[in-house]
């Protein structure tokens, strides 16, 4: 067993992590919550502007193709656009989103070449000898367009000069605080779709579509992978503050272990120390009679 002072020692150990980690999780809750009413505010816009533009992919074309993003090729080259995040500490939230592009890397039977946005999946591709295109690391949080344009842009010149016959978005999708979940969306070739649900409306498209797309679907496709980095840090930021709350918690209950299993040393050294005095007084006591 050990001693009392390796005991305490350890209490004190546990007890700076503690201090860390709840120092860690009120940094994280306050990014958390800016991360979060930018993902949240954004989204609407993002989702609608990309019905609209699978509607507008939608149209005919008298037998062409209404623009280079959309047209469909046989796949020879993949392009995958993976976000991690740049550093751990947030749970299992990175090894379910690399654990996903695993997958996918596992479906696909073309070569996949990746654009990767984050530490942590470039790290984990490096070491299974994938195919890195491209690096984005350290992007900050509340992050201007400008800084996620040159990743579109990469994604779609190598789709239009066809280097890449179709591009895929692995991310983590914000649900709430404690759910995030890993998705794998199809970026390029844009899929024609047709508005569903309530708000669904029959569109008038002035000029023409063609010309409306020229003008709108390269913003679009940048604004899809700009909600998905904000989506990601929402996740990010959401999964570590959960995970310094369960790690302080922890240290407050390995602490307060500790210390009944520390004081409960110091009681069974004291009794030691009482029974050895007790037992010296009565030798004492008997080589005393016996001498006199």
């Amino acid at each position: 067993m050990a001693t009392a002072r390796e005991i305490l020692r350890r209490i004190r150990s546990v007890r700076s992590i503690g201090q860390v980690t709840r120092a860690m999780e009120a940094v994280s809750a306050s990014k958390m919550r800016r991360a979060q009413e930018r993902t949240l505010a954004s989204r609407p816009y993002a989702e609608r502007a990309w019905e609209i533009l699978t509607y507008l992919a939608s149209q005919p074309g008298a037998g062409k193709v209404l623009h280079p993003l959309l047209e469909k090729r046989t796949v020879r080259n993949t392009g995958l656009v993976l976000i991690t995040p740049d550093q751990g500490l947030c749970g299992g939230l990175p090894t379910n989103v690399i654990r996903e592009a695993v997958a996918f890397l596992g479906r696909e039977t073309a070569p996949v070449h990746i654009i990767s946005v984050g530490r942590k999946g470039c790290d984990f591709m490096i070491r299974c000898g994938a195919d890195i295109l491209a690096d984005f690391s350290r992007i900050p949080d509340q992050p201007p367009l400008g800084e996620i344009t040159p990743i579109a842009r990469l994604a779609i010149d190598d789709f239009l000069s066809e280097a890449f016959d179709q591009v895929y978005l692995i991310h983590a999708h914000f649900v709430n605080t404690v759910v995030q979940r890993p998705v794998t969306r199809q970026l390029l070739p844009i899929e024609a779709g047709a508005l569903e649900g309530a708000g669904a409306i029959a569109y008038t498209i002035e000029p023409d579509p063609e010309t409306v797309l020229d003008q709108v679907l390269e913003g679009f496709t940048v604004l899809q992978i700009y909600q998905a980095i904000l989506d990601a840090q929402a996740s990010e930021h959401s999964a570590r503050m959960v995970a310094m709350r369960a790690a302080t918690e922890n240290a407050q209950a390995l602490g307060e272990d500790l210390t009944l299993t520390y004081n409960r040393a110091r009681q069974e050294a004291i009794t030691k120390e009482l029974l050895d005095i007790a037992g010296g007084a009565e030798a004492l006591a008997k080589a005393r009679a016996m001498a006199g």
